[in-house]
């Protein structure tokens, strides 16, 4: 996932009726108040406080006020100079404070900085409600927007200009003064409600909730590993001599593939699936109303019929029925060998003499028998050839054989907590492209999954190239002992999927903040899903799956053994997806009564979810639409439809007979630079020749 947090690029600030207040006074010995003195300028962590972001917040506000104004009071015929490429280049304190301060909150928080969130998020709100509102400033947007194909601009400006005069509009610069207050209010309820939604979410994993194990007779079935990282577990939590498993994926995951005791299963599970919705202090329900309720309210103001017709608006899908149309199109397919998957396992349990019907906590355990016994393939001894530096080195190789670059550990840069990495990321002919941090696993301060995010972006400022600072967070199964972190299948393909995105982060070169590698929401994976299917090609894995004792490299049948299994369990995979994408499309296209547990029993109800499976993420615990720092509300298709995309784009290799074939890895490259350059499926057409084909997705889930 690519994290859509509040850059402040596009967006920005201020009421001109603060055009009066003082410029704070800026101390010095705050960090963010200077040029970083680090190499390649990547922030100073070892040097920020906690106390340095409410001033330098407070300064950028000002400075960019004052840069704002420069541009509303210039006398001159607003050009593309003086106003939208003066606003572009606005606000370069303010964004690079709050970059730091929205990844750091994330990635590293505590309830310090998050009690800070909670005071710097409406001042946030206001600012970009300020300038998108502010008359004189869109005055001028409009008027070059009005004239620019008089002005002979060059494509990449018409662009700019194009996006920004979309922006103002999108944020409600048309609409009459007593309705720009209406707007305000429904922001600013908005962002506190979806930080608060984020931070239930964060206590509700990490905090609210473990499942203490005392008898080793319950530990049957789980593979050494697991069992190691749950008594290292339990020791951090004293409870020494037990074992502990919580809500983190690396926990929790192989407990429910592999744990016996059914009951101990169903209580873990059940800790999952009800995080926001145990009716206490971090109970999730009635927020998800409210902002359902405000985002429609939010979109009629802004004259759309629905919170996710004015999404999709500017996305490839254009209307929310082409996504329905193009969800339901996968379903009937995909619920089909759902069904087909769950009578498998219900068969095998029978011979068992498992005398009970299958329910959701049952999947995973069954899943994985089934899987055993079809191809001969348990995940547990796959694992061992897939330490953490292994992966990683072959994440690197793959991007050195399609784009020659390379990843140069650097020991020097600071980073914000002892466990993050830092690589120099080079040309072929050494020259610097950018800085990339890898942060991979559980922290108590850490939100659940994995994204990228940067700490800097690509652009360009007085014709110079600013190179760009990203960043990969994930939570990874840790190393236990003297065994070093293994990942299953799932993490080896997730870290794929983050170098992916931080790759596009990297190769991004445009000359506006505004549309460098800027991209519709239904366009974000396409980068990161493509890099997916080298992880598991057979001639990738010969050249990093190597065991973490011997060094061996991967035998040939269990890599052809992971080959035959690449379909397993897609109608449950797939499935939980599209029940996912279809709760959020009608979260935000269809009239809620006020019970939000009705309402999503009712959309599942709707497309005939079978009982045993769950949405990926239900509606109190749906962050990726509801939490404020990864906005894919009425967007969360996204990733099945760039699917189509990267399946396209891969196949674009599997052809030409060489998944590393150079000329279509070098027109990749352009794609990934150039995206923000152009609407997303001309650019995707530039690279492929061709409209993208359903039938590579089609073949590779086995849904055809």
């Amino acid at each position: 996932m690519q994290k859509i947090g509040i850059t402040l690029v596009a967006v920005a600030l201020i009421l001109s009726s603060c055009n009066q207040k003082k410029t704070p006074q800026k101390d010095m010995n705050n960090p963010f108040f200077k040029a970083y003195s680090t190499p390649f300028q990547v922030p100073p962590f070892n040097e920020i406080k906690l106390e340095h972001f409410k001033p330098a917040i407070d300064a950028g506000i000002a400075d960019q006020l004052a840069e704002i104004k420069a541009i509303t009071d210039n006398n001159e015929e607003p050009n593309f100079e003086n106003t939208i490429l003066a606003f572009d280049q606005s606000g370069l304190l303010l964004n690079r404070v709050s970059l730091t301060f929205d990844n750091l909150n994330s990635a590293n928080t505590n309830d310090e900085m998050q009690a800070l969130a909670r005071e710097i998020t409406p001042k946030i709100s206001t600012h970009r409600d300020n300038i998108m509102l502010n008359k004189d400033l869109f005055s001028r947007i409009k008027a070059v927007y009005e004239k620019r194909n008089e002005m002979n601009l060059d494509p990449e400006q018409l662009r700019a200009t194009d996006k920004y005069y979309q922006d103002f509009v999108r944020s409600g610069a048309n609409l009459p003064e007593d309705k720009q207050a209406e707007l305000r209010k429904l922001n600013d309820e908005l962002s506190m409600l979806t930080l608060k939604f984020g931070e239930n979410i964060l206590a509700e994993t990490n905090k609210n909730f473990l499942l203490v194990v005392d008898k080793e007779s319950d530990l049957k079935g789980l593979p050494a590993d697991v069992i190691s990282a749950a008594a290292e577990a339990a020791k951090n939590a004293g409870q020494e001599g037990k074992w502990v498993f919580t809500l983190q994926k690396p926990s929790w995951i192989p407990f429910l593939q592999y744990a016996e005791n059914r009951e101990l299963r169903k209580k873990l599970y059940d800790g999952w699936l009800m995080r926001g919705n145990n009716n206490n202090a971090n109970d999730n329900k009635e927020i998800v109303a409210k902002i359902a309720k405000l985002r429609e309210q939010r979109a009629k103001l802004l004259g759309f019929d629905t919170h996710a017709a004015y999404v999709v608006d500017i996305n490839m899908a254009k209307t929310p029925a082409n996504v329905y149309d193009f969800l339901l199109k996968l379903w009937e397919p995909t619920l089909k060998r759902a069904k087909t998957e769950l009578a498998d396992m219900q068969t095998l349990s029978d011979k068992e003499g498992g005398k009970f019907k299958l329910e959701m906590p049952d999947w995973w355990y069954y899943a994985e028998k089934v899987r055993k016994a079809r191809y001969d393939l348990d995940e547990s001894a796959i694992k061992p050839y897939f330490s953490l530096d292994n992966v990683m080195k072959g994440m690197m190789h793959v991007s050195n054989k399609l784009y020659g670059i390379s990843f140069i550990e650097r020991t020097d840069l600071p980073v914000y907590n002892v466990e993050v990495k830092a690589y120099e990321v080079q040309e072929a002919d050494g020259s610097h492209i950018g800085i990339l941090y890898m942060d991979f696993h559980p922290r108590s301060g850490k939100n659940g999954g994995a994204w990228c995010t940067s700490f800097r972006d690509t652009w360009y400022q007085d014709g110079k190239k600013v190179t760009p600072v990203v960043s990969i967070v994930c939570n990874f199964t840790r190393s236990v002992g003297n065994v070093p972190a293994l990942l299953s299948l799932e993490e080896v393909t997730t870290l794929f999927h983050e170098s992916g995105h931080a790759l596009h982060a990297l190769f991004t070169d445009g000359p506006y903040r505004r549309t460098a590698g800027s991209v519709p929401r239904d366009f974000v994976e396409l980068p990161s899903q493509v890099m997916e299917n080298w992880a598991t090609e057979p001639e990738v894995l010969r050249s990093y799956a190597k065991h973490f004792q011997t060094g061996e490299a991967m035998p040939e049948p269990l890599i052809k053994k992971i080959s035959n299994s690449a379909q397993f369990n897609q109608g449950f995979l797939t499935g939980e997806y599209i029940a996912a994408s279809i709760l959020d499309m009608d979260w935000h296209s269809k009239p809620f009564s006020g019970d939000v547990l009705a309402f999503e029993k009712a959309a599942m109800d709707n497309i005939g979810l079978i009982p045993e499976i769950s949405p990926r993420y239900r509606s109190t615990y749906f962050s990726h639409i509801y939490s404020g720092g990864f906005d894919y509300s009425a967007g969360y298709y996204v990733y099945l439809w760039a699917a189509v995309l990267d399946a396209d784009a891969f196949d674009a290799f599997k052809q030409s007979g060489n998944i590393f074939n150079p000329e279509i890895a070098a027109k990749f490259r352009t794609l990934l630079a150039k995206s923000g350059s152009d609407e997303g499926m001309t650019i995707y057409r530039n690279f492929r020749g061709q409209d993208p084909s359903l039938e590579p997705l089609l073949k590779n889930r086995g849904l055809k």
